[in-house]
This record gives structure tokens, sequence and C-alpha cells, in this order.
């Protein structure tokens, strides 16, 4: 490792050269109180900019050791050092001057969410913190002074006002910490209390807008009904009570615009802990829910679907169900199937984004069209069994169809966003319904027994995907598949493109690039030449060890860890496999 005097001499011999002397410069560097790494340099002025990473060892940040003694606390304090780093970073970006994307200080800016990122990292005994910087040229001349500026001037600044325990401010570290805490122990008691979610009172759950993540301003702040009030005493806030959500088969059910699906956005980020200030940081759901919903036209391969679909009239056999432009119901029966293989417990479902014949058949569609003329098994006819056999809960927003209340063991009215429980008056009005029609139509038909599938699907990853060979006369040089992203929703590996629009509960560009990045290690470590088959256990056994393993082993290859991955749940990882 040089110095930092050998950096600058160095940088100061290469002034107004070609732009490509300044991967000379790629090295570690020992500041005061940090090393600085120069990992990647960029080959242009307008390429995508040079990656660089800081340490700073733990006994000279000198922030308490109880701040991260557990993965809780060291997540909380990973995302609140990283917001301080990306707030200083902002304010000096492009304070260098030159063309192309000269002076550019670009690093990671979570949004409401906290997860682990590869953009700040608390471990072996230091602070990791990874970033991009544009280094200055003038046309394609390297322009030494503008670069010295940012590397002996701008970064000491940014790690000084935000590694270091004397500069942070430590009330809302300590708030974000504690936040954390708390928010485990929400996550701990549901699964004591037999609950699938909860929603403290006095949160805020509408946002700010259809393009912002952040609270409104004015909502009505949420209050549990009486009867459905749990209070959990947590390590910092003391006692705190709220909408305790059982496991079992919940509507929520209520007039357009008052706040059903608001109240299932939040269940869906509920997975995710969130900072503080958000309105929703103690929302809190089972994080192996899963969102269901219909998806037309995306691609099903060898799924069990006879659960919800079967006999159908060109004999296609519904236990192996492979298309490459799925229906609405076949999409979401598979998504379901697809969901228990990846472990949930919680489905959440909004009907206004569902496939309606395959959620409901009403009793005069049931006398017009029979059983034997119908292939489709509806969600309504499985919700119960899927609780009370294999222990799946249910949180379904409905508007438009009576035909879940039966099912129901609770049901939540919106009303102006506040929560009513309208169980009784839902039973009620059920029983005097199948009254008034009785004899009239035909009875409930008959359904095949449920039973779940034996889920043993088979992967095949194709040479499509491979690792890259070029051949120049006898020499074979091998080349990572690319990665290229297109914000949240898509990416390329390689000639492989997967659309992820409708997984709804990835929620940053970041988890989606780590997604391409888990595609990539998957290939190249089980494909040969020619492609190979391995079954979805094994497949998803090796996803769950590179998780676990974290980013390194996510980046498993890559010569360095990358800045701009986020932590993805196993749920998601399934379904973007899925999708392949």
């Amino acid at each position: 490792m040089e110095n930092a005097e050998s950096l600058r001499s160095r940088l100061r011999s290469i002034d107004h050269k070609p732009y490509p002397a300044y991967k000379s410069l790629a090295g570690s560097y020992q500041f005061q109180g940090y090393v600085l790494n120069i990992e990647h340099v960029q080959g242009d002025p307008f390429a995508a900019p040079s990656s660089l990473s800081v340490y700073v060892p733990l006994r000279i940040a000198a922030f308490p050791e109880e701040y991260y003694s557990d993965s809780t606390r060291r997540t909380a304090m990973e995302d609140f050092l990283l917001r301080a780093f990306a707030r200083k970073a902002d304010a000096v970006s492009f304070q260098a001057r030159g063309s192309g994307k000269s002076g550019m200080f670009s690093v990671t800016h979570p949004g409401q969410e906290v997860y682990p990122r590869s953009s700040l990292e608390i471990g072996n005994g230091r602070i990791t913190v990874r970033f991009e910087v544009g280094f200055p040229a003038n046309g394609r001349s390297i322009n030494a002074g503008e670069l010295e500026k940012i590397l002996f001037n701008l970064i000491p600044q940014s790690v000084g006002s935000s590694l270091l325990y004397t500069t942070a401010r430590r009330e809302e570290l300590k708030a974000a910490v504690e936040l954390s805490v708390d928010q485990c122990e929400i996550r701990k008691a549901l699964r004591e209390r037999k609950l699938a979610a909860f929603v403290a009172d006095g949160s805020i759950l509408p946002r700010e807008s259809g393009v912002s993540d952040r609270p409104m301003r004015g909502a009505v702040p949420t209050r549990s009904p009486e009867n459905l009030r749990v209070e959990l005493d947590l390590p910092y806030r003391g006692t705190v009570s709220g909408l305790g959500i059982p496991v079992g088969v919940t509507l929520i059910a209520g007039g357009g615009y008052h706040g059903k699906s608001t109240l299932l956005e939040a269940l869906e980020r509920g997975v995710y802990n969130h900072i503080l200030g958000d309105g929703r940081e103690l929302v809190i759901t089972d994080d192996t829910a899963v969102k269901l919903r219909a998806e037309d036209g995306r691609k099903v391969t060898d799924v069990d679907i006879s659960l919800f679909i079967r006999d159908l009239p060109v004999k296609t056999d519904t236990r192996h169900f492979s298309t490459l432009d799925a229906s609405g119901s076949t999409s979401q029966a598979a998504a379901v199937i697809e969901g228990i293989e990846a472990g949930t417990k919680l489905f959440l479902i909004d009907e206004d984004t569902s496939a309606t014949n395959l959620m409901v058949r009403d009793e005069l569609m049931q006398r017009v069209i029979s059983r034997a003329e119908e292939p489709i098994i509806p969600y309504a006819s499985r919700v119960r069994e899927l609780y009370e056999k294999a222990g799946i809960s249910t949180v379904l927003v409905i508007g438009s169809s009576g035909s879940y209340f039966e099912k129901a063991d609770l049901v939540l009215q919106m009303d102006c966003y506040r929560i009513r429980d309208i169980t009784e008056k839902a039973r009620a009005a059920e029983c005097s319904f199948r009254q008034e029609i009785s004899g009239s139509l035909s009875g409930q038909p008959e359904f095949p027994d449920f039973q779940l599938p034996e889920i043993r699907r088979t992967m095949h990853l194709s040479s499509g995907v491979q690792m890259q060979k070029s051949y120049r006369g006898d020499h074979v040089s091998e080349q990572r598949l690319k990665i290229r992203q297109m914000g949240k929703t898509a990416f390329t590996v390689g000639k492989q493109s997967l659309d992820l629009r409708y997984v709804e509960q990835i929620v940053d560009a970041e988890q989606t690039r780590t997604l391409a990045f888990l595609v990539r290690a998957a290939e190249e470590h089980f494909s040969g030449r020619d492609g190979v088959d391995i079954s979805s256990e094994e497949l998803f056994r090796y996803l769950r060890s590179l998780l676990r393993s974290g980013f390194a082993g996510i980046a498993s290859g890559e010569r360095n860890v990358p800045s701009g991955l986020a932590m993805v749940r196993i749920q998601d990882v399934c379904a973007c496999f899925d999708r392949l």
C-alpha cells in the first residue's frame, strides 16, 4: 500500500496526458484515518465513472460498539451512515469541472426502506463505503488538478463529516438503531401471537404522490378498532398499540378511494423496515409475504397449476404447465404455486390487479356454466384450505364481490381511511343472502380435493447465458457476461432479458441489479458449454447460500465488490428465476 503523497505525485506526473493514463492510479493509498482504494478506472471521460472505496477502521470511527453488535443494529447504522455520506456527496458533486462526467460524485441514495447495501458495510473491523467518481478531463486529456481536488479535498470532507462519531448526528443515529430493534421485536411478536401483520396506531399510510414514496401531509392516521387492538411492549418505545391482523383469511372491503389498496400497499412494504418519519415504520408484515397478481403474457415453466386449473379442452397437462404467453388466470395460478415453492406464509391480493375468473365464480354463473364446462377452480374455493391445510394466510382487497365473506376470519372496512371491523355484519348479510337464494340456484359446485402439488421442477440453465469466450489464434480468453439494467423493472445478462415490472415487492433498482448478479452467478456456477438441467431445490439452495454469504458471494468472481447492490428476499429471487 502506498501513501497519499505517492498518489499526489503520481497524479501530477500524468497531467495533460491521454485519458487512459489514469489507469496507472489503480491501487490502495493510506490517507490520514482511512484507506482510499481506486478499484476501477474508466477508460473515457464519457464512460461509466470510476469505482472507488474508502476503509475507515472502526477504532478510528469510534462509534459505540452496541450500535453494530448484531445484524439488526448494524444494518440500521449502515443505512444511517450511507444517507449521511450521500448528503455530503451531493453537496460536492461536480465541484471539480471538465468534459463528460468529470467531477461526478455518485453514491447510493436509499429510499424509505432499510436493508443491507453494498455501498456501505460494517465488518472486518472497518466501515467500507463504495462510490463512483468521474475522473476529470479537458476533452480527452487528463486534468490532474481537478482530480486532486476530489481526492485530497472533497472525499476527505465527505469522510470526515459522515463516517466519524465525533461529527455524526448522534441523537438521530441512536434513534435509528433503537427503531430497528423495536421493529425486530414486532416481527418476533407476529410469530408468537400468530399475527400476519401489525399496523401501529398513528401510522400514516398514504403516500405523497404516485412518484413520491414519502408520507402524505395531512393524511388520516390509522387507528385500530377496539376489539382488534393489540399492545406490544417494545424495548425502546415501550407499549405501542395497533391493529393486529391474525393469520387466516382477512378481507379489506369498502368503497372506492377509501383506502383499501393503500392499506394493502403498506402491508406489501411491511416486509421491510422503514426509516423514522416514513409513517409506516411500525407497519410490520410477515417477511415471507408475496403479493399476487395476474400477469398476462409472462413466461411460465413446468408449474403444477392443477390446484386451480385442470381438464383444459386442448388436453394440456396442467400438472406440468408451461407457456410463453400466460393468460391472466394461468399466470396468477402459477404465481400461487411459485409462492408456495418460495416458502411464503402470506399472500397479499388486490382484486383490481387479479384475474376475475380465477378469483370468483358467482352462483348465477355456476348455473349457466356447469362445473364440467369450466376448468378453473376459483381461489375462493381454495383460500380456506390454503390456510387450514398448508398454513398460508391471505389478505385480500375486495370491492365488487361478496363471494369471500363466508370464507373470511376477519372483514375490515376502510371508511375514509379509517379501519372498521365489520366481520359480524358481513356474516349476517351473507347468511341472509344464502337464505334468500336457497332453492332458486344450484348449490356449491363440487371441486377436486385440496392437495398441494409436489414441487419438483427442473430448471434449464442454457448455453445462451454462459461465460462468453473469445478466440484469438490458439489463445482462448473468457469474459464475464455483461449485465445491462433498465431501472427497477428489467435487466439483461448476456443475451437473456428479464422483465420484473410486476414483481411488486422489488422496491429499488439496486435490488434488481442484485438479481442480475444472482442470475449470472447461477448460470456460471451450473452451466456447462451446452447448458444443464438442475432441480429447483438445488438452484434455490445455492441462491440462499449466496444471500447468506453477503455481497461478496453475490458478486462472486468480481475482483472487487461493486457499489449499488441491495439485499433481496428469497421470495423475490424465486420470482426472478421463475420468469427466466
